[in-house]
């Protein structure tokens, strides 16, 4: 007798900067997804917001192929409504995968509409994925928790900023964005209003950092509670500037400035720190499913917060699915694992 397979409404896209890069990892997924144990649904969410039920993330997903849907809030539907005819049929789900990036996919807005819909999905809850895209609200809990994070000042959209206060270098970034949208590094003075303008594009929120020097690491998380798996860490090894492999025209064929190494070439003992440290920030942020979790490692040894990404990029060249297969977990077992985490009976 055939297994029935689990009914995944697959996300992506996105009404945010990042929607090109939700596009690649919903492509990398597809590449990577078990078709044997799951029966996918794509459902495309263009740059203006519109949802369209496609059969999957190509070139045209979002042309005529595709048909309008909605989540339904009524958890009695417990999946899509789509337009067919002029007419709502209902799809049912048991399990959404949201493969969405940055601002309505990994700051809460999408986990409250699964929340109300009673449809079980990866990934870390509306509280957590709120507090980890707020990154000041992450740093408050991190310091709570007794990891280090940069300095830093929050300055909000009409507030002036005294430039010949500041230790340079610092960075300037929207608090509440995804990757390097908005962010700068400034080394002078008189070029701080130029970067508080960038960062006020993408957010009314900005915080002004400290330059931490150190090596730029990162863990890749995926559990729920204790039992938790990561990743291999790996080291951004940066020729100039700073890493930002999202603005970059190519990422697929490489970076300008930056090269990952995986395994890090960072001594045994600290890549035991970074991983823990990593964790005991998954647990104090309340993360679920998987986040990967940005860090930097000083030359004293001192780890200190970065970011934490609740939904990382899963394109061919992003960190978190180089990270697992580096510890010997391919993206098929990494989906499959994080998909199970939020079924019934496994989601805690």
């Amino acid at each position: 007798m055939a297994s029935v397979k689990t009914r995944l409404g697959i996300l992506f896209g996105g009404a945010s900067e990042e929607h090109p890069v939700s596009v690649k990892s919903a492509r990398e997924i597809a590449a990577n997804l078990d078709y044997g144990r799951y029966e996918p649904f794509w459902i495309g969410i263009t740059k203006t917001g519109a949802w369209r039920l496609c059969n999957g993330p190509s070139p045209d997903w979002d042309g005529d192929d595709g048909r309008p849907a909605v989540l339904s809030p009524d958890p009695s539907i417990h999946g899509l409504l789509v337009l067919a005819q002029g007419r709502y049929e209902t799809v049912r789900l048991d399990v959404v995968l949201p493969v969405l990036h940055g601002r309505f996919g990994e700051d809460g807005a999408m986990q409250g509409l699964l929340d109300l819909s009673g449809i079980p999905y990866v990934g870390c809850d509306v509280q957590s994925s709120a507090v980890c895209m707020d990154k000041s609200l992450a740093y408050a809990v991190a310091r709570s928790a007794g990891v280090a994070t940069p300095e830093f000042q929050v300055v909000s959209r009409d507030e002036d900023v005294d430039a010949d206060s500041l230790t340079y270098p610092v960075f300037v970034k929207p608090a509440r964005s995804g990757s390097s949208f908005g962010v700068s590094k400034v080394a002078y003075p008189a070029d701080l209003p130029e970067a508080l303008a960038a960062a006020r594009q993408y957010d009314s929120k900005v915080l002004i950092e400290q330059a931490v020097a150190g090596h730029e690491v990162g863990c890749a998380v995926a559990g729920n509670g204790a039992e938790l798996i990561t990743g291999e860490v790996d080291r951004i090894d940066l020729s100039h500037g700073f890493f930002r492999i999202h603005q970059e025209s190519a990422p697929e064929s490489g970076s300008e400035n930056s090269a990952f190494v995986v395994p890090a070439d960072i001594p045994a003992e600290s890549r035991v720190r970074v991983t823990e440290t990593a964790k005991a920030l998954y647990r104090a942020l309340g993360c679920r499913g998987l986040a990967r979790v940005d860090l930097f490692l000083t030359d004293d040894g001192t780890v200190v917060l970065n970011e934490v990404n609740t939904f990382p990029g899963m394109t061919s060249y992003s960190r978190y699915p180089r990270m697992m297969a580096a510890a010997g977990m391919p993206l098929t077992e990494v989906i499959d694992r994080i998909v199970a985490l939020a079924l019934p009976g496994d989601r805690r």
